[in-house]
């Protein structure tokens, strides 16, 4: 890690304000307000159209996130992480899946959500609600099930700008599938 002294601003990409961008709407284009977020249901379509317990919806604030999203010009630069939010409806499910490269946080703004944690010897499951926060580290399954009965909403950071896309367990039915 170089120390302040060797520290140059014009290497790290996300702090070079755009040639075609006055300082005031620079500092703009790094402000995600929600009034301006849409849900995007369609980012893990590919797993609700397999099954619908699958359905859940993505709003990205930072980056685009770990559901394969190549582009979104609604998104604030990232240079190290990716910051959403996630609408889990009743009785849906976040299939188990693995992120290889990087941890994922995923702290509970409503609602509540079974955790299932995975390695290849290993099982943890707990509940989390709101204001509970779990820090996955990368390479082992995690599994996400709303236990209640009204939809769960939680934010999901994870550690890389464009992390590898999940993979799930051989035997997932999911694992099958091509994205669309």
């Amino acid at each position: 890690m170089p120390d302040s002294a060797e520290f140059q601003r014009e290497d790290i990409e996300t702090w070079n304000q755009p040639e075609d961008k006055s300082f005031d709407e620079w500092m703009e284009s790094r402000i995600a307000r929600f009034e301006t977020r849409t849900y995007d249901w369609d980012a893990l379509k590919f797993q609700a159209d397999f099954d619908p317990k699958y359905a859940r919806a993505q709003c990205r604030y930072m980056g685009t996130g770990g559901a394969g999203v190549e582009h979104d010009e609604n998104v604030v630069p990232s240079e190290h992480f990716t910051f959403s939010t996630m609408i889990l409806p009743a009785g849906s499910e976040g299939p188990s899946h693995i992120h290889i490269d990087v941890e994922e946080v995923f702290f509970m703004l409503r609602g509540s959500i079974r955790l299932i944690i995975n390695d290849d010897s290993n099982s943890y499951e707990t509940v989390l609600k709101e204001r509970d926060l779990v820090s996955v580290p990368p390479g082992v399954y995690r599994e996400l099930v709303n236990i209640g009965k009204e939809e769960a909403l939680m934010l999901v950071m994870l550690g890389s700008k464009k992390p590898v896309i999940p993979t799930y367990p051989p035997d997932h039915p999911l694992s099958q599938l091509k994205r669309k």
